[in-house]
């Protein structure tokens, strides 16, 4: 064998034998499946991040650092679905089936057909370039939530940001132009709402945070509340109102902020995750290098 059929087999022998649940609250319900175990799907990328599923159950993801897009299928099947990606960071899809994309290269907002045609949708805020679109959500309106910190990129030529401060953003549907709904975090991140609309949660990961929202008729935010002293990358919510946060592994914390579940993740950081497969019950996670799945007794709600 060569070195990375040696690396792929020995991460291969280490998840299979990993069991994922480290610590799991005594009275929480149970939202790991019997017997489950995370499996590893590849670790063949540089960097992979912004996991989201179509209507079908599909998930795709990115690998930012080679300028692809992935799909896993619900059968199982990666493929790759679309290269020169704008350097794609999070993603999220929308009632019509596009893939609507962070593209920080050149720091804006794609929306990405099924057959793979690019249309930008916003490229920047008053006049300047946004620091670096992260990650976003979009709400049942259409409107686009997203975070926008600022991480320097090797493939940019901008050395500091033109835009003061890292700020949360929010783009109606059918509207050119952006509004800032919170300018006073730290680093804001993960990003993700409740189907019904009413809340937002917003990751500060500089700050070691993460708030909730109420969110507004016209999109604004209001209430702004610290939902636990924990900061995430990527970020998702099962149909249980349950928050599930990124970083070192996945702590899982119920609709009051209490944790429930921590899953031990065998690589360095933990980017995001999202809940995908034909029964929207299969947690996949973006890891450094590589992807896992778990399954759960649990649903997503995207």
């Amino acid at each position: 064998m060569n070195r990375f059929y040696i690396t792929t087999f020995l991460s291969f022998v280490l998840v299979m034998s990993f069991s994922p649940a480290n610590s799991q609250s005594a009275d929480a319900p149970k939202l790991i499946g019997e017997g489950a175990t995370l499996q590893l799907v590849s670790d063949q990328f540089s960097f992979t991040e912004g996991p989201t599923v179509d209507k079908k159950g599909n998930i795709f993801f990115t690998d930012q650092p080679n300028d692809k897009i992935w799909k896993y299928d619900t059968d199982g099947k990666l493929t790759l679905f679309m290269e020169k990606t704008g350097r794609s960071n999070g993603l999220f899809f929308d009632k019509k089936g596009n893939l609507i994309s962070c593209a920080d290269e050149k720091n804006q907002l794609w929306s990405i057909s099924p057959k793979g045609k690019v249309k930008v949708l916003l490229d920047g805020y008053q006049g300047f370039k946004f620091n670096g679109p992260n990650d976003l959500w979009i709400d049942a309106k259409g409107g686009i939530y997203f975070t926008d910190p600022y991480y320097q990129r090797d493939y940019w030529e901008r050395k500091k940001p033109e835009i003061e401060g890292q700020k949360v953003y929010y783009l109606p549907k059918g509207k050119k132009e952006a509004f800032i709904v919170d300018g006073t975090l730290t680093q804001p991140n993960g990003i993700v709402g409740t189907p019904d609309g009413k809340y937002l949660y917003v990751a500060d990961i500089r700050a070691s945070k993460t708030y909730k929202y109420q969110i507004n008729d016209d999109g604004t935010l209001t209430d702004r509340q610290l939902f636990v002293s924990q900061g995430s990358d990527g970020m998702t919510l099962d149909s249980r109102g349950n928050l599930y946060i990124t970083g070192k592994g996945v702590t899982v914390y119920d609709p009051t902020g209490k944790k429930i579940e921590t899953i031990a993740v065998p690589v360095g950081w933990t980017a995001n995750l999202c809940f995908g497969g034909k029964n929207r019950d299969l947690l996949f996670i973006t890891a450094s290098k590589s992807v896992f799945t778990l399954q759960m007794q649990v649903k997503g709600v995207e």
